[in-house]
């Protein structure tokens, strides 16, 4: 059996040369992401703790829930929607 991936949209953050958004900065400030002292991040996942490593995007999913996404990964997965940017 194959499958395809249903459209979703979803908010997504990558910390090289985007400013934080407001959900990410929340994640923050509650704990469940912390940001460690070489810049990178470990992230409270559904799954367990997750590493984000520099230049990974840190997706917010349908339940609200973030996760580190590679950047290849994301790139071939997602593409901007226009006329929902994100509230910064």
């Amino acid at each position: 059996m194959r499958y395809i991936k249903k459209p979703v949209v979803v908010e997504a953050y990558n910390p090289l040369g985007e400013p934080m958004p407001e959900w990410f900065v929340e994640m923050l400030q509650n704990g469940s992401v912390r940001q460690l002292a070489d810049g990178t991040f470990d992230i409270d996942t559904l799954e367990g703790v997750m590493h984000a490593s520099e230049g990974d995007y840190i997706v917010r999913g349908l339940r609200g829930e973030p996760y580190p996404c590679k950047p290849d990964i994301f790139l071939e997965t997602y593409e901007p929607v226009s006329g929902m940017e994100p509230k910064l």
